[in-house]
């Protein structure tokens, strides 16, 4: 059968579709490029604030549009949050929860005609070969999850409601993917999770993620290895010493979520302001030209405006790399919808925006900084307009205009501008 993969929010939920578009391929499957030419389409959806659940349904309806013939497996957090009102939608054949997302190729192939072997169980991602890659399409970069589940408890988050307690893969099945990507001709692999600090410790692991890094950087030929994002409290000063190893992207996602210490008490936060910048003048002295991005949520229960101003100025003065900033959305089953002070949305939405010109300015500022200077870029694709564009290990999105194919190739290139929301780059040599 032809199927069509796609993939809403996190990056923990890319790694998950690459993998089940892996399992397809390996299956005797067509993952096809267009929900057109798709017998089934598979959507691995995301529940995390009201817009998320929005733009899901909005999805399913499209598929639904574009492909009347074909049968929808919607999969992941809503799903697992609202099953009937995705079972009610458009076209839709099967609704999978988180529990049973890793069977989704076993759910989905038997009911149709000549199903496929199955793909054998396995504990997270798939050694399998790579899919949809029609000439130039191939992927430059894999999202491998290493770890599902938290144990926090975010008073805002339904994340640990809908995917569970903390678990890991173990190191040696982590590794294998790893390694089998390098083959593939994968040249940088993120690691993802929910809650990737935590990684190991239901397995008793010494060290956990850092020893998880350790191994990947010794004992696969991996050009760039990255992380996603890590909360600040699951890190120490020896984790940083990792960047000793120049594989490893000069890249942290360090969730903030709020700059005012009463705000990140009512979250549930177990992190300071002071702990918090303590992390960073360590980070940063570490690892030079290090990129640090966060998130922060805007219109918190019982943040007034003196609060939303005391997390401003500390936002302002920790100078990320980048922000991504949310609205605080009432998540059901979450304690944060029981407290009082609610924020009316009008108010959420104009603190968002004045949180997201104050990144929109450290963006550009943190860019600036590499001007002149030659970087490593990794050429992901060919524009529209002629340039290829590519990533450097800190995140920079640098274009270029070159004659040769740079795709999926390394090359050490000039920052010489900053345009449009990009660095503007010439390829050395």
């Amino acid at each position: 059968m032809n199927v069509y993969l796609q993939s809403l929010g996190c990056r923990l939920n890319q790694s998950e579709i690459e993998a089940l578009a892996r399992r397809f391929a390996a299956t005797g499957h067509v993952v096809a490029s267009d929900p057109a030419q798709a017998d089934v389409c598979v959507v691995n959806t995301c529940a995390v604030t009201a817009q998320a659940e929005r733009k899901s349904r909005h999805r399913i309806r499209a598929l639904a549009r574009a492909n009347l013939e074909a049968r929808i497996a919607v999969i992941g957090c809503y799903a697992t949050l609202m099953p009937q009102r995705c079972d009610a939608l458009p076209g839709v054949a099967w609704v999978v929860p988180n529990v049973d997302k890793g069977r989704t190729v076993e759910i989905v192939a038997p009911s149709l005609p000549n199903p496929p072997v199955r793909f054998p169980a396995t504990e997270g991602g798939s050694t399998a070969p790579r899919f949809g890659e029609g000439p130039g399409e191939r992927r430059t970069r894999a999202f491998v999850k290493v770890q599902d589940g938290c144990d926090n408890h975010c008073t805002y988050c339904i994340t640990r409601l809908l995917r569970g307690p903390a678990r890991s893969r173990s190191v040696a099945n982590v590794v294998a993917e790893v390694q089998a990507l390098v083959g593939a001709g994968y040249q940088e692999a993120v690691l993802t999770g929910v809650n990737l600090g935590s990684y190991g410790r239901d397995l008793g692991l010494p060290g956990g993620l850092h020893t998880l890094v350790g191994t990947l950087l010794t004992h696969t030929d991996l050009p760039r290895l990255r992380l996603s994002s890590l909360e600040p409290w699951n890190l120490d000063e020896a984790f940083f010493g990792l960047w000793e190893n120049p594989r490893l992207c000069r890249q942290l996602h360090l969730p903030l979520q709020a700059g005012c210490d009463e705000t990140l008490r009512r979250m549930g936060r177990r992190i300071t302001t002071a702990e918090f910048t303590r992390l960073l003048e360590t980070a940063r002295a570490t690892i030079p030209g290090l990129a640090v991005t966060t998130d922060v949520l805007a219109g918190f229960p019982g943040e007034d405006e003196v609060a939303f101003r005391t997390s401003y100025d500390f936002v302002a003065a920790m100078e990320f790399a980048r922000l991504h900033v949310f609205l605080y959305s009432p998540r059901p089953g979450t304690a944060a919808t029981r407290l009082s002070n609610q924020v009316p949305h009008q108010v959420r939405r104009a603190r968002a925006r004045v949180m997201r010109e104050l990144g929109a300015e450290q963006m550009f500022r943190f860019r600036r900084r590499f001007l002149g200077r030659e970087m490593e870029v990794l050429w992901e694709q060919r524009r529209r307009d002629g340039r290829w564009a590519g990533l450097t290990d800190n995140y920079l999105r640098v274009v270029t205009h070159a004659e040769d194919n740079l795709h999926n190739r390394l090359t050490t290139t000039r920052l010489l501008a900053v345009q449009n929301g990009y660095l503007v780059g010439e390829v050395v040599g």
